[in-house]
């Protein structure tokens, strides 16, 4: 393995330019990957935003017939929990 003191300055100056031109250009290649994917996801959205049916929201009516109903099955969830409980300590 040679040592950076060994190595001829004229090489080491070329070779640190060809490393700054390769991290360039990777810099470059994950700049337009990542630039190309956000305009992708972008329109991806907005078609599906277009396709997608568009859902109405639901009327007042419907959500207090869904709580009348969902009350009356807490009574019963409550009743079950505190019978099991019973039982559990027997």
């Amino acid at each position: 393995m040679a040592f950076l003191a060994q190595i001829p300055k004229e090489q080491l100056i070329v070779q640190l330019e060809y490393g700054a031109i390769l991290m360039l250009l990777g810099l470059a290649t994950v700049f337009v990957f990542l630039t190309l994917l956000v305009f992708l996801t972008k329109g991806t959205s907005a078609l599906a935003r277009k396709i997608a049916p568009q859902t109405k929201p639901a009327t007042a009516g419907a959500a207090v017939a869904v709580t009348a109903t969902s009350s009356a099955s807490d009574a019963e969830v409550a009743a079950a929990i505190v019978a099991a409980y019973a039982k559990s300590k027997e």
